[in-house]
């Protein structure tokens, strides 16, 4: 995928929230923005599709790393 923003951009701004002194309901926020943001760069399908899944695992993976963060 050729974009300016790829998992490791993600992936550092996931572990900069979940490690930051942020109350419970501002890292919710902040990972709620990061998702949005991996569903416009990434083009996350709005309903389950398990081709796009398949063909982009590492993306999903991460995606859903954030998105159960946010529950916590």
């Amino acid at each position: 995928m050729n974009t300016n923003k790829g998992l490791h951009y993600f992936n550092n701004e996931y572990e900069n929230i979940l490690h930051s002194e942020l109350t419970e309901d501002s890292k919710a926020l902040k990972y709620s923005h990061l998702m949005t943001e991996m569903e416009q760069v990434y083009k996350i399908p709005i309903i389950k599709d398990k081709l796009w899944e398949k063909e982009n695992k590492a993306v999903i993976a991460m995606y859903r790393k954030i998105s159960m963060s946010r529950n916590i």
